[in-house]
């Protein structure tokens, strides 16, 4: 890896023995910002998966259990805690400027010698779709775009998710009607022209966490762009799928990836 971007590196405990994991220390707009690293143990090369977190601060946070059910799929996966958490320097802001941690982190995992060139995937879970899909515009080499239970539209979750209001009137600078560029900033619909890679929409139709109604705008916007997009919806299923069926998702999920990505 490039050790210019990466500051600390210090192996993690790993739940899964044929999965190693480390603690990374990187640089994002010059603040130090935390992740998790999760790689197989057998040596050779693979693609990768660029895992962004939902939630904010503690609520959400990266789970190395999850991060390794992801790399036992044959992937090497990097997954940034975003700024201010776990000892990283400064504060996220909800997709505004701390979506540089997860540039940078596509940049890291695509410096990773074990890493194949131009094979790796962006995944977001939650608020990590918002993340995702700003990311996978930034970068056209990647190989494909997943959002599961993905955000879109960030008036839409201001209006849905009354309790989420106060966090992000501080976070944002206001509401949508005091600070609608900050919101037109942090919703990627309206960038969807830029993204040139494959995108897979999973999402619960009983979500009250973040509605279905973000998927669908996404795929009508995509839709409409004529952009590649296959949807995955679940008719009885909330925010958090039940263990059989995550694992049966996540394992598609993957086999998605490997066969739709952009080569």
């Amino acid at each position: 890896m490039d050790q210019i971007n990466i500051l600390d590196k210090f192996q993690f405990p790993s739940p899964n023995p044929h999965i190693r994991m480390f603690l990374i220390t990187y640089v994002s707009s010059g603040l130090r910002v935390k992740g998790l690293l999760a790689e197989p143990v057998q040596e050779g090369e693979y693609e990768g998966i660029l895992y962004l977190r939902g939630g904010i601060k503690s609520v959400g946070m990266v789970r190395p259990a999850r991060i390794a059910q992801f790399a036992s799929e044959g992937f090497i996966v990097f997954a940034p805690f975003y700024r201010g958490n776990r000892g990283g320097e400064g504060n996220e802001d909800f997709a505004g400027e701390d979506r540089k941690d997860a540039f940078s982190a596509f940049r890291l995992l695509r410096e990773h010698p074990s890493v194949l060139d131009n094979r790796i995937h962006i995944f977001g879970f939650s608020r990590g779709g918002v993340m995702a899909l700003l990311t996978g515009i930034q970068f056209k080499e990647a190989a494909s775009l997943v959002t599961w239970g993905g955000v879109s539209d960030m008036v839409l979750t201001y209006v849905e998710r009354k309790d989420l209001r106060r966090m992000m009137k501080r976070v944002i600078g206001g509401s949508p009607k005091t600070a609608f560029d900050q919101y037109k900033f942090r919703t990627p619909l309206y960038d969807l022209e830029k993204l040139q890679i494959p995108v897979l929409i999973i999402h619960g139709r009983k979500d009250q966490n973040v509605s279905v109604d973000h998927a669908y705008r996404l795929e009508k916007r995509l839709l409409s762009l004529q952009k590649p997009v296959e949807t995955w919806y679940f008719e009885h299923v909330s925010h958090y799928f039940p263990p059989e069926l995550n694992r049966k998702v996540v394992h598609d999920m993957c086999t998605w990836m490997r066969k739709t990505g952009k080569k």
